[in-house]
């Protein structure tokens, strides 16, 4: 998992945790209400099914505002890949590769400079098997590539990958592996595909997140390691992850705005249209009987979720029950979305041929 930091503004004034750009902007929207954040440029294209939203973060004060390096971000929402739509699944990959070799471009990449793709991630844990998952279906050819002749090479581009797991299966920071891989193959650039967080049950498993500021493996749980970005490798890093999770107290303050707002129902009745609730905060830390009664002091409701969830639930992540599968289809998607930009010298059709 990656790449929330608990110590960021987001976090630490509206307690929410998303590893989405989009999410990120759209929240400080919501809670401060400009339209536009300073040094924020946002840009939205829609197609059938498919939305993509292009975030360019150019200041260090809307950097700043959204606890965001400064950077790239492209995100494709795509509701229909939870829906198990395979025609959905390949035009998404075909969008996503177009966007990645726009990726390459601005970080000036050459047809044939070595590629390292990092499935990070623990391969034992399938919400976070995402970036394992997807190096397995990739087409590697730097091998293949160092013995072929040059008429035979046109076309492909020198692809390395690894899985490194997690510092609890090896011992070894994942930042510290790709710097050894890195100086070792040469490699000009490096791709990190990771799991990440979403403050939206929504878009688990259905946003598609492509950055140029890299990744901090672990954060996204509460372990923050080595950072993977061009500072520390020297070389461009490319991060595209998926959400998998969403925090348990996410769920349940979401429960609460929408029972504030009016839209839950219950059978034919719908609840009163606004509905405040308060929680006295004595009584969370345990020095009078905790009760509900109408809203008298102005609390953060996310602030008050925490501590209420924090004895048992307060740390725990939510995931789908069919992870196992969107996991693979997704993986899928990320993998065939690689193989087509990597590799102009074979056909989009034959890409996902491989992959059936």
């Amino acid at each position: 998992m990656a790449k929330v930091n608990q110590q960021d503004p987001l976090f630490e004034k509206y307690h929410i945790r998303t590893d989405l750009a989009l999410e990120s902007h759209q929240v400080i929207v919501e809670q401060e209400g400009p339209p536009e954040l300073p040094g924020v440029k946002v840009h939205t294209e829609k197609e059938e099914g498919i939305t993509l939203t292009r975030i360019q973060v150019e200041s260090d004060l809307g950097a700043q505002m959204m606890g965001k390096a400064p950077g790239n971000y492209s995100t494709f929402e795509a509701p229909g890949l939870r829906m198990h739509n395979r025609d959905l699944q390949e035009r998404i990959a075909e969008m996503v590769a177009k966007e990645i070799d726009w990726f390459f471009e601005e970080a000036g990449l050459g047809p044939e400079d070595t590629v390292l793709v990092v499935g990070l991630g623990n391969w034992n844990a399938t919400p976070d098997a995402l970036g394992p998952r997807a190096v397995e279906n990739l087409m590697v050819t730097r091998h293949l590539l160092e013995m072929s002749p040059p008429e035979l090479r046109e076309g492909l581009r020198p692809v390395s990958a690894i899985s490194p797991g997690v510092l609890g299966l090896t011992g070894i920071e994942t930042g510290e592996i790709i710097m050894g891989v890195v100086d070792r193959i040469g490699a000009k650039a490096v791709i990190c595909i990771d799991a990440l967080a979403s403050r939206s049950v929504d878009r688990l498993c259905s946003t598609i997140q492509i950055s140029d500021t890299g990744i901090h493996p672990g954060a996204g749980v509460g372990n923050r390691r080595l950072a993977i970005n061009k500072e520390t490798l020297g070389i461009p890093v490319i991060a595209i992850g998926i959400p998998t999770v969403v925090h348990a107290v996410t769920i349940v303050s979401d429960a609460m705005d929408l029972i504030e707002q009016g839209r839950v129902s219950n059978g034919s009745e719908e609840l009163p249209s606004r509905v405040q609730f308060s929680i006295d905060p004595e009584a969370i830390r345990g020095n009078q009987e905790q009760s509900v009664r109408p809203q008298v002091r102005s609390l953060d409701k996310r602030q008050i979720m925490s501590q209420v969830l924090e004895p048992y639930f307060g740390s725990m992540i939510v995931t789908p029950k069919e992870i196992d599968q969107l996991i693979e289809e997704v993986s899928d998607v990320i993998a065939g979305a690689l193989n087509t930009s990597f590799h102009a010298g074979v056909s989009y059709d034959e890409v996902f041929k491989y992959l059936s």
